[in-house]
């Protein structure tokens, strides 16, 4: 018995999402995954706020990986961050309801790329970010043959 394409994300979506604490601690929420996609979201708190009083910087990096995270592990594959970079557009604000977006530009080999839009509840983008990945050795679940 085979899975779906579907299948095979969401369940490996579950066995990540069983173990990540820093993505639960920091309040996110998995809004869907897909083969090569995911959404997370999360509302910004004032413990998320830097000095400035707006959402820290390290936050939106961290709601994005997560997204990256979730997008490149959906093939029941073990997939880490090679390289990540982030451009920040616009504040984040207390209050504000964040949405990263993540999708797979290329997967080539071991080695993919992934963007994620980071918008906020107006649908305004606060940041984009690029993720390369690496797959590695390991699965998240073991498949029915």
């Amino acid at each position: 018995m085979t899975i779906t394409a579907q299948e095979r994300a969401r369940r490996s979506a579950e066995a990540m999402w069983s173990t990540d604490g820093a993505s639960q601690w920091l309040g996110m929420e998995v809004v869907s995954v897909g083969p090569g996609t995911a959404t997370l979201k999360m509302t910004v708190q004032q413990h998320h706020a830097n000095g400035h009083g707006m959402c820290h910087g390290g936050i939106t990096f961290s709601l994005a990986d997560s997204a990256f995270a979730f997008a490149c592990n959906s093939y029941n594959r073990i997939v880490v961050a090679q390289h990540n970079s982030i451009t920040y557009l616009a504040p984040a604000m207390v209050g504000d309801t964040l949405t990263a977006t993540a999708t797979e530009v290329a997967l080539a080999g071991r080695s993919g790329i992934y963007d994620v839009r980071v918008t906020n509840q107006n649908d305004k983008t606060i940041a984009e970010f690029r993720g390369n990945s690496r797959i590695i050795k390991g699965q998240h679940f073991e498949e029915p043959k």
